[in-house]
């Protein structure tokens, strides 16, 4: 296993995930809720951050490695998933949309997986509607997170707005996925 500043970052993106659930079972005594939520708010934009950083570093510093290519996207959504079934716990989430963002993660993790596996990894590569959906995913966390208003603006109502924009745009996602991916997995059928 390769260690470098990216792998770093990304090996420290996944030890903040129990840090960022820990913060919701420290007394209240310890921490208002409040300041549970901005700490989990934090906690979760510094890890979005090393999520750009670690691949910046790699690209600029030329030490991408296939264990950075794996590790990465795992990274990505474990926090991601940790931090939406936060969310349903503190009843800032509806289940429903959680299921949807985290099924279509899994399932697209392995259409690639599979994809890759016959050679045509292309075909399901990251698309531009695939990165606003992650755009508008990763604005509303932080703020669903957040909870309190923030300048004027009430983040849980602007995060959850962002977060079924997010859910609607991971489905379709999905779907241009599937679509794309849909001719070599039957042509993969007829060679079977």
């Amino acid at each position: 296993m390769p260690i470098n500043i990216p792998i770093l970052l990304t090996w420290l993106r996944i030890i903040l995930i129990p840090l960022l659930i820990a913060v919701y079972y420290v007394p209240e005594s310890w921490l208002r809720v409040a300041e549970r939520d901005l700490a989990a708010t934090l906690i979760f934009v510094v890890a979005a951050t090393t999520d750009w950083l670690d691949g910046y570093l790699a690209r600029r510093w030329h030490q991408t490695s296939a264990f950075g290519a794996f590790l990465d996207p795992v990274a990505d959504k474990l926090m991601v998933a940790a931090t939406l079934i936060v969310l349903v716990q503190l009843g800032r989430l509806d289940a429903i949309l959680a299921a949807i963002i985290i099924g279509r993660e899994i399932t697209i993790s392995a259409l690639r997986e599979w994809m890759a596996r016959i050679g045509a990894h292309r075909s399901v590569a990251v698309s531009m509607i695939g990165k606003i959906k992650t755009t508008a995913q990763m604005i509303a966390i932080p703020l669903l997170l957040y909870y309190q208003p923030l300048l004027g603006v009430s983040a849980f109502e602007f995060g959850t707005w962002l977060i079924y924009i997010a859910a609607v745009l991971t489905l379709w996602s999905m779907g241009y996925y599937m679509r794309m991916a849909w001719p070599h997995l039957i042509e993969e059928d007829r060679r079977r």
